[in-house]
C-alpha cells in the first residue's frame, strides 16, 4: 500500500460522496456532517504528506481513520432513515470500508517501521 494509492481513494471516495450528496434534497445536518467527514479523509492523508516527524504521520493517518469511521456512520444513518438510496449507501460505504482497511495497514506498517 502506498500513500499515493491512498491519497487516490480518498480523493475518488469524497467526489462519489459529493456527487452523491447532491442527489440527496432532505436531511441537510446529515448531509453536512457526511460530507465533513467524507472530506476530511482525503485532507489528512494529504497533511501526512509532509508530517513533521513519523509520529506526526501516523497522528494524521490515525484522524483519517476515524474520520472514514464517522463517515461510515453517517451513511449507515442515511440508509437507515431512507435520506440516501441503499444502493447508493451500499456502495460508498464499502468504498469507505475499503479506505478503512488500507489506513489500518498503513498505521501499522508505519508504526512498526517507527
Amino acid at each position: 500500500m502506498t500513500e499515493g494509492q491512498l491519497m487516490t481513494e480518498s480523493m475518488k471516495f469524497a467526489i462519489a460522496t459529493v456527487l452523491t450528496l447532491d442527489t440527496v434534497e432532505k436531511r441537510g445536518v446529515l448531509k453536512n456532517q457526511l460530507l465533513r467527514s467524507a472530506t476530511s479523509i482525503g485532507a489528512n492523508i494529504r497533511e501526512a504528506q509532509y508530517a513533521s516527524s513519523r509520529a506526526d504521520f501516523i497522528a494524521k493517518l490515525q484522524i483519517a481513520l476515524k474520520e472514514s469511521n464517522e463517515s461510515e456512520y453517517w451513511l449507515e444513518l442515511m440508509d437507515k432513515t431512507q435520506s440516501l438510496e441503499h444502493d447508493k449507501s451500499e456502495r460508498l460505504i464499502k468504498e469507505c470500508r475499503r479506505i478503512r482497511f488500507m489506513l489500518i495497514s498503513s498505521i501499522n506498517t508505519a508504526k512498526k517501521n517507527a
